[in-house]
């Protein structure tokens, strides 16, 4: 016990790609044995994390349960993982999800050691970002969580899968050349890979940068701008924030369905995680400059992405719009942080901000419960064409009610966890941006308008005959993996200070 105390943040890390390399091994063809290992072997990090949850002092502001050994000394990284109020909220979703999506993936019939490989190898990918506070390490992780992503959507995808594929992993390779570069002009100014370290350093750098073999010699004003941008464009593709969207509609539509659970619920953060972790607090002044121009792109996307998921037919591409609409919530509580730290706003700041970090978590269960149940109803009737529904309520009641409980959590229903994280960003961000506050409005006025729609041209009017012989509802393995999500819906809705406690005390040491 003492020894998983002390290795607490390591095996929730490592005990999913164990669990992979475990799987491979596994014979083919007992599919049955495959599927319950994986499932089983995921329930291990839950419990780890949960008793993480549990025993993390939100009293404390700074890194617990740290782990540090050498690793690459020669460069000056290192084994360092911790987390703070900004993690340990990621890392419970993160593990909470991973189960549920397998569970989903029992119609998965092709390959199914593979699948549950990739999985659990993406769980260990999604993990190290929210863990590690070294910077090499962190690139290494984001690396690992994108190309089992690939893969997913490659092989197990809908019939457009190698095109979404392949445009998802050229935008996020680009993000992540940018991202590789910035990391490694940081790790040579301060020479350290430690984010502990380096923001003790960072602000007081002043020798200039010679790059080895060429003769270029850099100003830490020049290294410190390139790195910025290179920080702010990968992790805008990853949100994403509008203009650089547009892999997120193909990539959700064509990956199956535990895999538009994952990436709506949790890869989509490690974008707004980056922002949090590394470009508010390295770059404060940099960031209270664009902070305009990331909050009028983060309205564009409220706006835009509302209008867009309204305009959809396919069932599955209006929940992949809600995230970009959603998520530009999220962008909007980090512009106004960034544009108000150190001002008499700052208290305001600090009320988006514990908006927006809650706002991931909540936006996490919303969008994979959503993104279930567009499964649930595909997996009966093969088809994601809204005009092809129509009354369906009276022959799956059950499924109606989930569906709708469901979305009235994504459209910000009072009583239910959207409601409070986007009302605590409004709320902060009206006195900082107040133009862009009202204008967001225009957004949250139609998101109530596509939810709406959809709901409605699935489950009300009159009964489309072709599906009065079919049995569409819900069954218990599918009722078992929203179930979770749908009470933490319900208790952050109506009593939210059980998670708010500890993410407020990391913003308002990080950011007050």
């Amino acid at each position: 016990m003492e020894f998983v105390a002390s290795h607490l943040l390591t095996l929730i890390l490592f005990l999913p790609a164990l669990t992979a390399i475990v799987i491979l091994f596994l014979p083919r063809a007992r599919v049955g044995l495959i599927r319950g290992v994986a499932f089983a072997a995921s329930l291990v990090p839950l419990g780890l994390s949960i008793w993480l949850w549990l025993a993390y002092d939100a009293a404390h502001s700074g890194y617990q349960f740290v782990e540090q050994a050498d690793w690459y000394r020669a460069v000056g990284s290192s084994y360092h993982l911790g987390v703070d109020g900004l993690s340990v909220p990621m890392v419970l979703l993160t593990t909470l999800l991973t189960p549920l999506a397998l569970l989903i993936s029992w119609s998965i019939a092709e390959n199914v050691r593979s699948y549950m490989a990739l999985f659990l190898m993406l769980e260990t990918g999604m993990l190290g970002v929210f863990l590690t506070i070294d910077l090499l390490l962190f690139f290494v992780f984001w690396e690992i969580g994108l190309i089992p992503m690939y893969f997913l959507i490659n092989q197990w995808g809908s019939a457009n899968r190698e095109y979404a594929s392949f445009k998802f992993l050229i935008y996020t390779m680009a993000g992540s050349l940018g991202l590789l570069l910035a990391i490694q002009l940081i790790g040579v100014a301060s020479r350290t890979f430690d984010l502990q370290e380096i923001s003790v350093l960072w602000s007081g750098l002043r020798e200039p940068l010679t790059l080895l073999g060429l003769p270029i010699t850099l100003s830490v004003g020049t290294v410190k701008a390139i790195a910025f941008w290179a920080f702010v464009i990968a992790f805008a593709i990853k949100v994403p924030i509008w203009p650089f969207h547009t892999w997120l509609p193909d990539a959700h539509t064509e990956a199956p369905t535990a895999g538009s659970m994952i990436l709506a619920g949790v890869l989509l953060k490690l974008g707004a995680y980056g922002f949090l972790r590394l470009v508010l607090p390295l770059y404060p002044v940099e960031a209270k400059t664009y902070a305009g121009a990331l909050g009028l792109l983060a309205v564009l996307a409220i706006i835009f992405g509302a209008f867009a998921a309204w305009g959809q037919e396919d069932f599955k591409r209006l929940v992949a719009y809600s995230s970009v609409n959603h998520m530009g919530f999220v962008v909007l509580g980090i512009a106004a942080a960034a544009y108000a730290r150190g001002t008499l706003a700052a208290p305001d700041a600090v009320i988006a901000l514990n908006g927006a970090v809650l706002q991931m978590f909540n936006h996490g269960l919303s969008a994979a419960g959503m993104f279930l149940l567009v499964g649930v109803i595909y997996d009966r009737t093969h088809t994601r064409d809204l005009r092809s529904f129509g009354g369906l309520f009276p022959l799956a009641p059950v499924y109606g009610g989930i569906l709708i409980f469901t979305s009235m959590a994504s459209l910000g229903l009072p009583g239910l966890n959207g409601f409070v994280s986007e009302f605590l960003v409004v709320r902060g961000v009206w006195p900082i941006f107040t133009v862009y506050t009202a204008l967001a409005m225009i957004g949250l006025l139609v998101t109530g308008a596509y939810i709406m729609r959809g709901v409605g041209m699935v489950l009300h009017g009159p009964l489309n005959p072709k599906w009065a012989d079919h049995s569409l509802e819900i069954n218990r393995r599918e009722i078992a993996a929203i179930g979770p999500l749908m009470a933490l819906m319900l208790w952050i809705g109506v009593w939210p200070a059980w998670i708010l406690g500890v993410i407020n005390k990391t913003v308002l040491h990080l950011f007050g």
